[in-house]
Order: C-alpha cells, then structure tokens, then sequence
C-alpha cells in the first residue's frame, strides 16, 4: 500500500496566534504528516472577521515545528505580486529547513484583491496567472542565477532568489476544473488537491486528470492525489450522528456534505472505511479539519484509532 499522508489545517480565523501554535505542537506530537493554513486575507464569511495571513503564519510555524510538513490551501496567484511571492516562499523554506508545501490557487474572493489595490480578473484569466506564476515560481527556486519571465499577466526582470529553497518545493494545485485546472495539475503539480465541496466527485476528477496526464505525457503516478475534508468522528454512533447533523447546518456545503458517499464521517471503524474508499479512488492524502469545538480532542481520537490502521 502506498504511504497514506495525514494533514490537518490549524485554527486561524478569530483565533489568537497561541491557539494556532498550541495545535501545530500539539498536531506534530500526535504524529499528523503535515499542517496546513488557509491563505485568505478575509475571512471567508466577512472582511470583518479576524485572520492570520497565510505565509507570516507559514513562517512562524516553521519555526516552532520540527518535522511537519506545513502548506497553505491555496494561495491565490494573483493575491501578489508573484516574485516577491517566490522570495517570501523560497524564506519560509529555508526557515522550515526544507518542509514547505506550496498550494497555489485562482482565487475566488474579490476584495481580497481589490481592496488591496491588485485587479480580480475574470476566471479564465486568473487561471492564465496561475500558469504563469507557477512557471516562475519554479525558475526562481532553481538553478539560474538570474530569472526574467514576460508573461501576460505576470512580469519579472533580473530578479534573484538567494538562499534557495532546501529542497525542491512540492507544488500543490487546487481546484476542481476540469478544462483548465486539472489539466494545469497534470502538467505542473507534485500534488493536486480536490476541494471539500466536490469530495463526492474525487472519483470522476481523478479520471479526468488521469486523461490529461496521458494528453500531455505525464505519469499519472508522479501526481499525489490530495482531498480537503472535513472529518466528524466520535467515538459512538450516538455522538457522531449529532455532530454531522450539526456539521451540516455550520459549513453548508463549504466543507462538503459530512454525510455524502464518502465523507469521513461518524466512529473510527467508519471513518477508516471511509478513508479506504479514498485510496480505492487513488487519493493518497488528505488535508482535514476535524470538527468540534476543540479540535485537539477529535483530533487525537483519529490519530489512536484511525491513522495508526494505515
């Protein structure tokens, strides 16, 4: 069986930095592959909500941590200036000691770009700045002393990257397009992740970026199969049910359907069947919220009585 990866997002909105840290070193003990933070400059539900930007945050967890691996669940390309962005990432590596992820995204929230002064562009277009980020991105952090790239949508000239990355950087995309983004996934991506709202289609998206790999020659094997998940677990049935029913009512279907085909949802012996309905479908990863007020307590639950049967 292929190594089974466990990561877990650190709480970041309306939550003081002491509580993100406190998990990540109480996530590392617990043996969690990775952590992982969203990048938003707002709060998804409101500018007015407090959150932690992404790659300070990235940084700082670098420096408390030891052996996690730590990713953001995306970062938009077009967020920032994408040089600069390639600096800051090649950092945060070098602070990790060579154990950064970076998850790159389009982007969907207006105002984190407009406020900020950077345009939203249209989809098809952030898509294209994706692209071209991407490709810069990977220059930057590799052998050329000197990196100028004329994109459409992204500039750079003369620009130098000193210290590199550690290691080469696992490039993780997310999305779940099938013309564009998976087929961007099967020409550039180390890790392709499949967002929470279209967990129930990870079997249909796999097969489709399976076809684009065989478009463009790749192995489909060199791409990690990622699913960002939302995880209710309890020890009985008569706990679980209830926190799903919940579940359902706080996330919507933002975090996917907690009672969906393959949700990973209710005791650990559920939970576990649902995982390996996961690794049927070639998802060898996964990037999970638990749910519940503390997340430590779920969080342990999993880790004793789930992730320890893979």
């Amino acid at each position: 069986m292929a190594n089974i990866h466990f990561g877990v997002t650190i709480p970041q909105i309306k939550r003081p930095w002491i509580a993100a840290a406190d998990s990540a070193r109480a996530f590392e003990k617990m043996g969690f592959d990775s952590i992982w933070v969203c990048d938003h400059l707002y709060g998804p539900q409101s500018p007015q909500l407090p959150i932690l930007e992404a790659w300070s945050m990235v940084s700082a967890l670098a420096a408390i941590t030891q052996r996690v691996e730590i990713g953001t669940l995306v970062t938009p390309a077009g967020m920032r200036n994408a040089a600069q962005l390639g600096k800051v990432i090649a950092t945060a590596d070098n602070i990790a000691g060579g154990r950064v992820i970076a998850g790159l995204g389009a982007g969907w929230m207006p105002r984190e770009f407009t406020d900020f002064n950077v345009p939203f562009l249209s989809t098809p277009e952030r898509l294209a700045q994706l692209a071209e980020t991407v490709t810069l991105l990977k220059r930057m952090w590799g052998d050329e002393p000197e990196v100028t790239f004329e994109g459409r949508y992204v500039q750079a000239r003369n620009v130098v990257c000193q210290p590199k990355p550690p290691r080469k950087i696992p490039v993780l995309i997310g999305g779940a397009g099938e013309k564009v983004t998976l087929k961007l996934a099967a020409q550039e991506a180390d890790i392709w992740n499949n967002l929470a709202g279209h967990q129930a289609n990870l079997g249909r998206k796999v097969e489709v970026l399976k076809r684009h790999c065989d478009d463009v020659s790749r192995d489909f094997n060199e791409i990690t199969v990622s699913q960002q998940c939302l995880v209710t677990i309890a020890a009985t049935d008569s706990e679980a049910g209830p926190m799903a029913d919940q579940a359902q009512k706080i996330f919507g279907g933002h975090m996917g359907d907690p009672k969906g085909p393959i949700a990973i949802t209710g005791t650990p012996a559920q939970c576990c069947d649902a995982i390996g309905k996961h690794i049927d479908l070639g998802c060898t990863m996964f990037v999970m919220e638990f749910f519940g007020r503390n997340t430590l307590e779920p969080a342990q639950l999993f880790c004793e009585e789930v992730a320890s049967n893979f």
